[in-house]
């Protein structure tokens, strides 16, 4: 079972940024599909961004605001956020897997390893 630790998260103006990163108890950055989920109050946890052997994948509503990143020797997963929304605001968890097609890599059901979430406020 792999552990992940969410940092990052904080409160910011709309329009501004974050830098939320992920760190993994083993080095899985390169052999697990890995990803970002954000769940808000009274909503679904959805699929912000995913990275799986360098091929990224966002969800509609972040495409062209937010990029994520790996970091092999750091065992990280990172999320670069910009020109940030209210909409945008949630708790933001890390993910990681095995063996995941890339048309399920922004679905919640496909990941097993979870982080304890990382909370984004923007105002």
């Amino acid at each position: 079972h792999v552990q992940l630790v969410e940092s990052g998260g904080g409160s910011v103006q709309a329009g501004g940024s974050l830098r939320l990163s992920c760190t993994a108890s083993e080095n899985v950055v390169r052999t697990y599909c890995m990803a970002w989920f954000r769940q808000a109050p009274g909503k679904k946890r959805e699929g912000v961004a995913a990275i799986d052997s360098e091929t990224a994948t966002y969800t509609a509503s972040v495409n062209g605001r937010f990029t994520v990143s790996q970091d092999n020797a750091k065992r990280t997963l990172n999320l670069q956020m910009n020109s940030l929304k209210p909409d945008d605001a949630a708790m933001y968890y890390c993910a990681a897997d095995r063996g995941i097609a890339p048309v399920h890599a922004l679905q919640a059901w496909a990941y097993d390893n979870w982080g304890q979430g990382t909370q984004v406020t923007v105002s």
